[in-house]
Protein backbone atom coordinates (compact mmCIF):
# COMPACT_ATOMS: atom_id res chain seq x y z
CA UNK A 1 0.00 0.00 0.00
CA UNK A 2 1.63 3.58 -1.00
CA UNK A 3 2.02 5.82 2.19
CA UNK A 4 -0.61 8.89 2.03
CA UNK A 5 2.57 11.37 3.06
CA UNK A 6 4.05 13.60 1.05
CA UNK A 7 7.58 13.66 0.32
CA UNK A 8 8.04 17.54 1.77
CA UNK A 9 6.52 16.35 5.14
CA UNK A 10 10.23 14.19 5.20
CA UNK A 11 11.81 17.14 4.12
CA UNK A 12 10.63 19.07 6.84
CA UNK A 13 10.56 16.57 9.73
CA UNK A 14 14.56 15.90 8.95
CA UNK A 15 15.24 19.77 8.82
CA UNK A 16 13.63 19.94 12.48
CA UNK A 17 15.73 17.10 13.73
CA UNK A 18 18.77 18.41 12.71
CA UNK A 19 17.79 21.84 14.65
CA UNK A 20 17.25 23.34 11.63
CA UNK A 21 14.22 25.80 10.27
CA UNK A 22 12.12 24.25 8.10
CA UNK A 23 11.03 25.10 4.44
CA UNK A 24 7.81 26.66 3.95
CA UNK A 25 4.84 23.55 3.43
CA UNK A 26 3.35 23.94 0.59
CA UNK A 27 -0.31 23.68 0.61
CA UNK A 28 -2.16 21.34 -1.65
CA UNK A 29 -3.37 24.18 -3.73
CA UNK A 30 0.31 25.19 -4.25
CA UNK A 31 1.54 21.75 -5.25
CA UNK A 32 2.51 22.30 -8.84
CA UNK A 33 -0.51 21.07 -11.66
CA UNK A 34 1.36 19.14 -14.46
CA UNK A 35 0.52 20.35 -17.95
CA UNK A 36 0.11 18.09 -21.02
CA UNK A 37 2.73 16.75 -22.79
CA UNK A 38 3.51 17.53 -26.17
CA UNK A 39 1.38 15.26 -28.82
CA UNK A 40 3.63 12.41 -30.06
CA UNK A 41 4.49 12.54 -33.68
CA UNK A 42 4.30 9.51 -35.75
CA UNK A 43 3.26 6.02 -34.85
CA UNK A 44 3.18 4.67 -31.23
CA UNK A 45 3.94 0.97 -30.07
CA UNK A 46 3.42 -0.87 -27.24
CA UNK A 47 6.92 -0.78 -26.06
CA UNK A 48 7.08 2.52 -26.16
CA UNK A 49 3.84 3.10 -24.00
CA UNK A 50 5.40 0.53 -21.60
CA UNK A 51 8.49 2.47 -21.36
CA UNK A 52 6.92 5.88 -20.35
CA UNK A 53 4.84 4.05 -17.71
CA UNK A 54 8.25 2.43 -16.13
CA UNK A 55 10.29 5.97 -16.75
CA UNK A 56 7.42 7.33 -14.64
CA UNK A 57 7.28 5.07 -11.80
CA UNK A 58 11.02 5.51 -11.61
CA UNK A 59 10.59 9.10 -11.29
CA UNK A 60 7.59 9.01 -8.64
CA UNK A 61 10.03 6.95 -6.30
CA UNK A 62 13.62 8.09 -6.95
CA UNK A 63 14.38 4.47 -8.30
CA UNK A 64 17.70 4.99 -10.18
CA UNK A 65 17.22 8.79 -10.51
CA UNK A 66 16.32 11.84 -9.01
CA UNK A 67 12.60 12.09 -7.64
CA UNK A 68 10.35 13.85 -9.86
CA UNK A 69 6.82 13.58 -9.51
CA UNK A 70 6.03 16.38 -11.90
CA UNK A 71 7.83 14.67 -14.94
CA UNK A 72 6.30 11.10 -13.94
CA UNK A 73 2.85 12.89 -14.12
CA UNK A 74 3.77 13.64 -17.65
CA UNK A 75 4.96 10.29 -18.54
CA UNK A 76 1.81 8.29 -16.85
CA UNK A 77 -0.18 10.95 -18.78
CA UNK A 78 1.27 10.42 -21.97
CA UNK A 79 0.71 6.02 -21.54
CA UNK A 80 -2.52 6.91 -19.73
CA UNK A 81 -3.56 8.52 -23.12
CA UNK A 82 -2.79 4.99 -25.10
CA UNK A 83 -4.50 2.99 -22.98
CA UNK A 84 -1.98 1.76 -20.36
CA UNK A 85 -4.11 0.77 -17.26
CA UNK A 86 -1.24 0.83 -14.74
CA UNK A 87 -0.52 4.27 -15.58
CA UNK A 88 -3.89 4.96 -15.68
CA UNK A 89 -4.18 3.66 -12.28
CA UNK A 90 -0.48 5.47 -11.03
CA UNK A 91 -1.77 8.66 -12.32
CA UNK A 92 -5.09 8.83 -10.56
CA UNK A 93 -3.17 7.55 -7.19
CA UNK A 94 -1.04 10.60 -7.45
CA UNK A 95 -3.94 12.81 -8.34
CA UNK A 96 -5.85 11.41 -5.31
CA UNK A 97 -2.96 11.55 -2.84
CA UNK A 98 -1.54 15.14 -3.56
CA UNK A 99 1.59 12.88 -4.39
CA UNK A 100 3.83 16.13 -5.68
CA UNK A 101 1.26 17.64 -7.31
CA UNK A 102 -2.83 19.19 -6.85
CA UNK A 103 -5.17 16.72 -5.63
CA UNK A 104 -7.54 16.37 -8.49
CA UNK A 105 -10.60 13.37 -7.41
CA UNK A 106 -12.68 14.59 -10.39
CA UNK A 107 -9.51 13.23 -12.55
CA UNK A 108 -8.82 10.44 -10.71
CA UNK A 109 -12.04 9.17 -10.51
CA UNK A 110 -12.06 9.53 -14.60
CA UNK A 111 -8.67 7.46 -14.19
CA UNK A 112 -9.44 5.38 -12.11
CA UNK A 113 -12.65 4.50 -14.48
CA UNK A 114 -10.35 3.80 -17.27
CA UNK A 115 -8.44 1.28 -15.67
CA UNK A 116 -11.20 -0.19 -14.29
CA UNK A 117 -12.68 -0.93 -17.63
CA UNK A 118 -10.01 -2.86 -18.57
CA UNK A 119 -10.33 -5.02 -15.65
CA UNK A 120 -7.87 -3.74 -13.02
CA UNK A 121 -9.65 -4.56 -9.86
CA UNK A 122 -7.72 -2.21 -7.11
CA UNK A 123 -8.94 0.58 -9.50
CA UNK A 124 -12.62 0.05 -9.16
CA UNK A 125 -11.89 -0.14 -5.57
CA UNK A 126 -10.66 3.16 -5.57
CA UNK A 127 -13.12 4.45 -7.74
CA UNK A 128 -16.21 3.25 -5.50
CA UNK A 129 -14.00 5.01 -2.94
CA UNK A 130 -14.60 8.53 -4.78
CA UNK A 131 -18.16 7.45 -4.88
CA UNK A 132 -18.61 5.91 -8.17
CA UNK A 133 -19.41 7.13 -11.95
CA UNK A 134 -16.86 9.93 -13.13
CA UNK A 135 -18.79 13.23 -13.23
CA UNK A 136 -17.66 15.62 -16.90
CA UNK A 137 -15.97 14.72 -19.59
CA UNK A 138 -12.76 13.15 -19.45
CA UNK A 139 -9.61 14.81 -18.37
CA UNK A 140 -7.05 15.38 -21.35
CA UNK A 141 -4.86 12.73 -20.69
CA UNK A 142 -8.16 10.30 -21.33
CA UNK A 143 -8.21 12.17 -24.42
CA UNK A 144 -7.42 10.44 -27.54
CA UNK A 145 -3.85 10.89 -28.91
CA UNK A 146 -3.19 13.08 -31.61
CA UNK A 147 -1.98 10.60 -33.66
CA UNK A 148 -5.63 9.20 -33.69
CA UNK A 149 -7.58 10.89 -37.04
CA UNK A 150 -10.16 13.20 -36.28
CA UNK A 151 -13.48 11.75 -37.51
CA UNK A 152 -14.12 11.43 -41.30
CA UNK A 153 -17.35 13.80 -42.94
CA UNK A 154 -18.99 11.72 -44.91
CA UNK A 155 -19.00 12.05 -48.86
CA UNK A 156 -22.10 13.27 -50.10
CA UNK A 157 -24.21 10.75 -51.65
CA UNK A 158 -23.69 9.65 -55.35
CA UNK A 159 -26.22 11.25 -57.76
CA UNK A 160 -29.64 9.21 -58.98
CA UNK A 161 -28.56 9.88 -62.57
CA UNK A 162 -24.61 9.03 -62.42
CA UNK A 163 -23.20 5.93 -62.38
CA UNK A 164 -21.89 4.83 -58.67
CA UNK A 165 -18.17 5.20 -58.16
CA UNK A 166 -16.32 1.53 -57.89
CA UNK A 167 -15.90 1.21 -53.93
CA UNK A 168 -12.40 0.42 -52.62
CA UNK A 169 -13.94 -1.95 -50.39
CA UNK A 170 -14.34 -4.36 -53.53
CA UNK A 171 -10.97 -4.44 -54.71
CA UNK A 172 -9.63 -5.60 -51.08
CA UNK A 173 -8.61 -8.92 -50.26
CA UNK A 174 -10.56 -11.39 -48.09
CA UNK A 175 -8.62 -13.06 -44.91
CA UNK A 176 -6.64 -16.24 -46.52
CA UNK A 177 -7.64 -18.88 -43.43
CA UNK A 178 -11.69 -17.51 -44.06
CA UNK A 179 -13.06 -20.93 -44.46
CA UNK A 180 -14.98 -21.32 -47.86
CA UNK A 181 -18.21 -21.46 -46.57
CA UNK A 182 -18.01 -18.65 -44.42
CA UNK A 183 -17.09 -16.43 -47.12
CA UNK A 184 -19.56 -17.85 -49.49
CA UNK A 185 -22.76 -16.88 -47.09
CA UNK A 186 -21.09 -13.30 -46.09
CA UNK A 187 -20.54 -12.64 -50.02
CA UNK A 188 -24.62 -13.45 -50.06
CA UNK A 189 -25.87 -11.54 -47.22
CA UNK A 190 -23.33 -8.83 -46.73
CA UNK A 191 -25.52 -6.75 -49.50
CA UNK A 192 -28.75 -7.11 -47.34
CA UNK A 193 -26.83 -5.27 -44.60
CA UNK A 194 -24.97 -2.42 -47.16
CA UNK A 195 -21.86 -3.61 -45.38
CA UNK A 196 -18.27 -4.94 -47.68
CA UNK A 197 -17.56 -8.61 -47.14
CA UNK A 198 -13.66 -7.40 -46.82
CA UNK A 199 -15.00 -4.98 -43.47
CA UNK A 200 -17.43 -8.66 -42.21
CA UNK A 201 -14.56 -10.97 -42.58
CA UNK A 202 -11.99 -8.51 -41.06
CA UNK A 203 -14.24 -8.68 -38.24
CA UNK A 204 -14.73 -11.76 -38.08
CA UNK A 205 -11.15 -13.20 -37.88
CA UNK A 206 -10.24 -10.84 -35.80
CA UNK A 207 -13.68 -11.36 -33.26
CA UNK A 208 -13.15 -15.46 -33.61
CA UNK A 209 -10.50 -16.55 -36.31
CA UNK A 210 -13.80 -18.20 -37.60
CA UNK A 211 -14.51 -20.44 -34.98
CA UNK A 212 -18.15 -20.71 -34.79
CA UNK A 213 -17.80 -22.50 -30.45
CA UNK A 214 -15.55 -19.34 -29.60
CA UNK A 215 -16.38 -17.80 -26.48
CA UNK A 216 -15.14 -15.16 -24.80
CA UNK A 217 -14.14 -14.71 -20.94
CA UNK A 218 -16.89 -11.92 -20.85
CA UNK A 219 -18.91 -14.80 -22.37
CA UNK A 220 -19.17 -13.23 -26.23
CA UNK A 221 -20.26 -16.36 -28.71
CA UNK A 222 -19.98 -17.15 -32.12
CA UNK A 223 -18.12 -16.19 -35.15
CA UNK A 224 -19.17 -12.49 -34.66
CA UNK A 225 -18.69 -12.79 -30.73
CA UNK A 226 -22.06 -11.18 -29.73
CA UNK A 227 -22.93 -10.57 -26.14
CA UNK A 228 -26.45 -12.22 -24.86
CA UNK A 229 -27.46 -8.21 -24.84
CA UNK A 230 -26.28 -7.19 -28.27
CA UNK A 231 -28.29 -10.69 -29.60
CA UNK A 232 -31.01 -9.35 -27.71
CA UNK A 233 -31.05 -6.51 -29.05
CA UNK A 234 -30.83 -7.59 -32.70
CA UNK A 235 -33.40 -10.28 -32.43
CA UNK A 236 -30.66 -12.99 -32.28
CA UNK A 237 -32.00 -15.84 -30.73
CA UNK A 238 -29.30 -19.09 -30.65
CA UNK A 239 -25.95 -16.75 -30.35
CA UNK A 240 -24.61 -20.24 -31.17
CA UNK A 241 -26.28 -20.70 -34.46
CA UNK A 242 -23.57 -19.56 -37.40
CA UNK A 243 -26.42 -17.89 -39.21
CA UNK A 244 -27.78 -15.83 -37.13
CA UNK A 245 -24.62 -15.01 -35.24
CA UNK A 246 -23.29 -13.70 -38.86
CA UNK A 247 -26.30 -11.63 -39.71
CA UNK A 248 -26.15 -10.01 -35.65
CA UNK A 249 -23.04 -8.98 -35.97
CA UNK A 250 -23.70 -7.72 -39.58
CA UNK A 251 -26.96 -5.28 -38.14
CA UNK A 252 -24.95 -4.17 -35.66
CA UNK A 253 -22.02 -3.23 -37.99
CA UNK A 254 -24.90 -1.48 -39.90
CA UNK A 255 -26.22 0.21 -36.93
CA UNK A 256 -22.52 1.56 -35.89
CA UNK A 257 -21.72 2.69 -39.61
CA UNK A 258 -24.77 4.83 -39.68
CA UNK A 259 -24.52 6.13 -35.68
CA UNK A 260 -20.63 7.18 -36.91
CA UNK A 261 -21.70 8.72 -40.25
CA UNK A 262 -19.70 5.66 -42.31
CA UNK A 263 -16.12 6.60 -40.11
CA UNK A 264 -15.17 2.86 -39.81
CA UNK A 265 -12.46 3.25 -37.03
CA UNK A 266 -14.73 4.58 -34.54
CA UNK A 267 -17.39 1.99 -35.15
CA UNK A 268 -14.77 -0.50 -34.76
CA UNK A 269 -13.79 1.12 -31.68
CA UNK A 270 -17.35 0.21 -30.67
CA UNK A 271 -17.77 -2.94 -31.63
CA UNK A 272 -15.02 -3.87 -29.57
CA UNK A 273 -15.78 -1.70 -26.41
CA UNK A 274 -19.60 -0.22 -26.85
CA UNK A 275 -20.30 2.82 -28.18
CA UNK A 276 -21.04 4.63 -24.87
CA UNK A 277 -17.17 3.99 -24.19
CA UNK A 278 -16.77 5.68 -28.07
CA UNK A 279 -18.99 8.53 -27.03
CA UNK A 280 -17.58 9.30 -23.44
CA UNK A 281 -13.84 9.03 -24.77
CA UNK A 282 -14.39 11.50 -27.46
CA UNK A 283 -12.79 8.88 -30.14
CA UNK A 284 -11.34 5.44 -29.36
CA UNK A 285 -11.32 4.86 -25.75
CA UNK A 286 -8.04 4.43 -23.91
CA UNK A 287 -7.88 0.77 -23.81
CA UNK A 288 -4.99 -1.33 -24.96
CA UNK A 289 -7.18 -3.84 -26.07
CA UNK A 290 -9.53 -1.58 -28.03
CA UNK A 291 -6.57 0.43 -29.50
CA UNK A 292 -5.25 -2.93 -30.59
CA UNK A 293 -8.25 -4.32 -32.40
CA UNK A 294 -8.63 -0.96 -34.13
CA UNK A 295 -5.09 -0.77 -35.03
CA UNK A 296 -5.29 -4.73 -36.79
CA UNK A 297 -8.84 -4.73 -38.33
CA UNK A 298 -7.36 -1.30 -40.19
CA UNK A 299 -4.48 -2.59 -41.25
CA UNK A 300 -6.53 -5.52 -42.67
CA UNK A 301 -8.93 -3.29 -44.78
CA UNK A 302 -6.13 -1.48 -46.38
CA UNK A 303 -6.96 1.55 -43.96
CA UNK A 304 -9.84 2.42 -44.94
CA UNK A 305 -11.62 5.13 -43.26
CA UNK A 306 -15.02 5.57 -44.58
CA UNK A 307 -17.70 2.77 -45.82
CA UNK A 308 -21.24 3.38 -47.09
CA UNK A 309 -23.85 4.13 -44.58
CA UNK A 310 -27.56 4.20 -44.23
CA UNK A 311 -28.78 7.12 -42.51
CA UNK A 312 -32.13 6.08 -41.98
CA UNK A 313 -30.94 2.94 -39.58
CA UNK A 314 -30.32 5.84 -36.80
CA UNK A 315 -29.55 9.32 -35.79
CA UNK A 316 -25.97 9.90 -35.87
CA UNK A 317 -23.86 10.49 -32.44
CA UNK A 318 -24.24 13.98 -31.68
CA UNK A 319 -20.01 13.10 -30.27
CA UNK A 320 -19.59 13.50 -33.66
CA UNK A 321 -20.26 17.01 -33.76
CA UNK A 322 -18.81 18.14 -30.76
CA UNK A 323 -15.33 16.58 -32.24
CA UNK A 324 -15.57 18.28 -35.61
CA UNK A 325 -16.20 21.78 -33.84
CA UNK A 326 -13.33 21.43 -31.70
CA UNK A 327 -11.15 20.45 -34.62
CA UNK A 328 -11.96 22.90 -36.58
CA UNK A 329 -11.46 25.83 -33.85
CA UNK A 330 -7.87 24.25 -33.36
CA UNK A 331 -7.30 24.44 -37.35
CA UNK A 332 -8.52 28.38 -37.21
CA UNK A 333 -6.32 29.02 -34.73
CA UNK A 334 -3.33 27.68 -36.38
CA UNK A 335 -3.58 30.08 -39.56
Amino acid sequence: MRSLLLPLFFTASAAMAQGLSPAPALTLEQLPRPTMPPGERGPVVPAQVERWREEARALEYGDGVKRDEVAAAKLYCRAARYGDAEAQYSLGWMLTNARGIQRNDAEAAHMFAAAAEQGMSQAQNMLDTLGGTPLGDPPPCLRPPETDPAPVVPAPPPSPRGARPVSLWAALPLPANAPPAIVSYVKLVAPEYQLAPALVLAVMAQESNFDPLAESPKKAQGLMQLMPETGTRFNVLRLRDPSQNIRGGMAYLRWLLAYYEGDVQLALAAYNAGEKAVDRYLGVPPYAETRMYVRRIMATVGGQRLHPFDARVTEASAMLQRVRAAMQAIQAGRR
